[in-house]
């Protein structure tokens, strides 16, 4: 699938279908995450793919978003902010949410194309995640998703925001560029 279509295409699935993925297709996309840009190449990010079905439940429980329990998969995508804060201090904590965000979307984007959906789940009790997974109490749990294959029952049209609305030039609130007539060359 060309990228552009790939990332146009890219949807939370809230339901799955019965059959389960290959757990290697998941690994595939864990290891495209590896790629994601790092704040002075400290890799942060931790994976745990999780397929005990009591463990899947007790995740669907912290998040309260019961559609969860029908995946196959669950993969909680975790930080480990030490050396990241150690080298930048308080600038840290925007490079460990950025390079999470990057790395994230390699991996959805590759199991996009191997044929796998999700869901991006933000709101969790990440005390509940952290006791269940045995997650030492400095790293942070930054997301889960589900993960199985779309079930074929119609969605909504996604909504996409016009580009026109979230462009500016130059300036923030400008929304015209500069003629290149006018532009010193």
């Amino acid at each position: 699938m060309e990228l552009k279509k790939s990332i146009q295409s890219i949807k939370d699935i809230k339901k799955f279908k019965d059959k389960k993925p290959d757990w290697r297709d998941i690994i595939d996309s864990i290891d495209a995450a590896r790629f994601a840009p790092m704040a002075g190449n400290n890799y942060s990010l931790k994976f745990i793919i999780v397929d005990d079905k009591d463990k899947i439940q007790k995740i669907t429980d912290s998040t309260q978003q019961s559609f969860i329990s029908q995946a196959s998969y669950v993969v909680v995508v975790c930080s480990d902010p030490t050396r990241t804060m150690n080298a930048y201090k308080e600038k840290g904590e925007i490079y460990l949410r950025q390079q999470a965000g990057a790395a994230i979307q390699n991996f959805l984007l590759k199991l996009k194309e191997v044929g796998l959906s999700t869901c991006w789940i933000r709101l969790f009790v990440e005390e509940q995640i952290k006791r269940e997974l045995n997650i030492p109490e400095k790293i942070n749990v930054e997301a889960i998703f589900p993960i199985g294959y779309e079930h074929p029952r119609a969605y909504p049209k996604k909504e996409n925001i016009e580009l026109d609305r979230i462009l500016y030039f130059n300036k923030y609130g400008n929304k015209k560029m500069k003629n290149p007539k006018e532009l010193n060359v």
